[in-house]
């Protein structure tokens, strides 16, 4: 299920092929990309995430809200910066009870089964950019729940163009990666729920 997703592909210094729909705004085109820092639009970024349920099938959520930034420059691509912000707290599922379960404290004053209330932001901040043709890895650290582990995101650029709805240069990734909880001290229902947690990252960066 996982795409190949989030970020980089950028350019990796020649065109690419345009895969785009013709007409649309974004297309599949390095040269669109300029370089400077670019902001998260946050009301389109989403990291969605996905567990073994039982091993009777997967389970996914969401988390919204993504802020940070990227800042590029496509005649150096192994300088590019990534600094991304995820509201935890704020994360949404089918289930409403699942939902509150994720986010309610732990039992007698004890550690929550997930992510308890008024979760932290989960913050991922890039230490180092690796093209690789059309796409790219995207080293970084990743602090969740009060941990900080080393994790590498598999990054492809799906495109780039100026919004038509407020006329900002807009460049947009996909990403993906692996993650166990419990190096991030998530233990809950390990290990009928599975440690392995994949997040699936989309994310459209605009310039400021």
């Amino acid at each position: 299920m996982r795409k190949s997703l989030t970020f980089l592909a950028l350019l990796a210094a020649t065109p690419l092929i345009a895969q785009s729909t013709p007409g649309l705004p974004g297309q599949q085109d390095a040269s669109r990309v300029t370089a400077g820092t670019y902001t998260a639009d946050a009301n389109h970024s989403l990291i969605g995430w996905e567990v073994d349920h039982f091993g009777f099938n997967p389970y996914f959520g969401i988390f919204g809200d993504v802020a940070g930034t990227l800042t590029i420059d496509p005649a150096n691509l192994s300088a590019t910066k990534v600094d991304v912000t995820i509201p935890v707290s704020k994360v949404v599922t089918a289930s409403a009870g699942l939902t509150g379960h994720l986010t309610r404290p732990g039992k007698d004053g004890g550690k929550p089964d997930f992510f308890g209330a008024n979760a932290s932001d989960a913050r991922f901040v890039s230490t180092a950019v690796k093209a690789t043709g059309n796409t790219a890895l995207i080293m970084g650290n990743l602090t969740l729940n009060g941990v900080t582990k080393p994790v590498t995101i598999e990054a492809e650029f799906v495109g780039a163009g100026n919004n038509p709805m407020n006329k900002k240069l807009t460049v947009g990734f996909e990403g993906d990666t692996t993650i166990k909880r419990s190096d991030f001290g998530i233990m809950g229902a390990l290990p009928v729920v599975s440690d392995e947690v994949e997040l699936d990252i989309t994310i459209a960066f605009e310039k400021n």
